[in-house]
């Protein structure tokens, strides 16, 4: 008995494979397959209705001649045809994207595959490579060129050049806006980097948790972004010394330090770009991605867009956050006190913001006493 079951099942197994070598060989086959009327390197016309009948009476005719060759089938569901699907919601019915092309892009991609070439591809290498650039420049500066010291010495006469509400707001913005950067740079960078050394397992978590602490922490660095723009925009606006400070980079060209404001031409470029301009474009794409925006249609390919407008907005606003950080850091003495303490001495006032000190000299702007109380070096707080 189990001698004949065998033999029924060799049988049964040969004859399927002759019956598929046979159908191989069947010129008439072929044209079912692939539609021989397309011209080599033009689009297909999209699918009517009349079409997809015809598709699929040959794929029925070819379920019988040659059992597994699905390509008709496939064939609708690469064109995007909205099939019957019971899970409510745009494009359910949808399984792949229709053919679409992203710069640079083969005609024949999908949609899908598409946008996972150009994310993966340019964009983030241009992306790295400008992070890298930014860091090295910034590396040189400091090494060849050094930080910017006082040139005089210490008055010991402090001016409150920050509130408590100003410094309290910018390192919300900053807490936010770093933990956003790493957390950003890590889903796009880390599986080329990361992933060799921790492995699929551990840099699947880390990229979980780093999606989820980008999608709740982005609404919170959104609103401090109206604040610090609400508050400061008053001392950022354009006036006649920007001009001379920018054709003389700062005082980089020609002898001396350009006189300025409470705020310098520098810092109002990033003030008015970086801030302004590329956090709204990072925080209006990062709220489609987080889907908070109302009445929106979350298409694939909506997603897709904003995704790729939030990646180039955050690489380029983050490139120029690291020039920002340095001067305000380890570039520029005593700049970091004065956003921490909210003081800076008579003599860093006077050589970096001449303009503003002179208004402080002149009442415009309150001070602190001249004279700290005796045995006492903590700044008091200005009337």
């Amino acid at each position: 008995m189990n001698k004949w079951i065998s033999g029924l099942a060799l049988s049964l197994m040969l004859g399927a494979g002759m019956a598929n070598a046979q159908d191989a060989k069947t010129p008439a086959a072929a044209p079912a397959a692939t539609p021989a009327s397309t011209p080599a390197g033009q689009a297909q016309a999209p699918l009517n209705v009349e079409s997809i009948d015809i598709l699929k009476q040959n794929q029925a005719e070819r379920s019988l001649t040659q059992p597994g060759n699905n390509a008709p089938t496939w064939r609708i569901v690469k064109e995007g045809t909205n099939n019957y699907s019971s899970l409510p919601g745009p494009e359910m019915g949808v399984l792949i994207q229709p053919k679409a092309q992203f710069p640079g892009q083969d005609r024949a991609t999908t949609a899908g595959e598409a946008w996972r070439q150009y994310r993966n591809g340019p964009l983030t290498q241009i992306g790295g490579w400008l992070l890298i650039l930014a860091v090295l420049a910034l590396a040189a500066v400091y090494f060849i060129k050094g930080p910017i010291k006082l040139k005089g010495a210490r008055t010991g006469r402090l001016i409150e050049r920050f509130t408590s509400l100003e410094r309290i707001t910018h390192w919300t913005v900053a807490i936010t806006f770093l933990t956003l950067a790493i957390s950003g740079v890590i889903m796009l960078f880390g599986k080329y980097v990361l992933m060799p050394v921790f492995g699929h397992t551990l840099f699947g978590w880390l990229a979980y948790a780093c999606k989820n602490i980008h999608n709740f922490v982005g609404p919170l660095f959104s609103l401090s972004l109206i604040v610090m723009f609400v508050i400061f925009v008053k001392d950022n606006l354009p006036n006649s010394s920007d001009g001379i400070w920018i054709r003389r980079l700062g005082g980089a060209i020609g002898d001396g330090h350009v006189k300025s404001g409470r705020f310098n031409a520098g810092e109002k470029l990033w003030f008015w770009g970086g801030v302004t301009l590329l956090g709204l474009i990072v925080s209006a794409s990062g709220f489609v991605l987080d889907m908070l925006v109302p009445g929106l249609l979350y298409t694939r390919g909506t997603m897709q867009i904003a995704n790729v407008i939030h990646l180039v907005a955050a690489v380029l606003v983050f490139a120029m956050s690291l020039g920002h950080i340095y001067m305000g850091s380890i570039g520029t003495e005593g700049a970091y006190e004065a956003m921490r303490h909210g003081y800076v001495d008579d003599t860093w006032a006077k050589e970096h913001h001449e303009l503003w000190y002179e208004q402080v000299q002149n009442g415009e702007v309150p001070r602190v006493r001249s004279t700290p109380p005796a045995g006492d070096g903590a700044p008091v707080k200005a009337v």
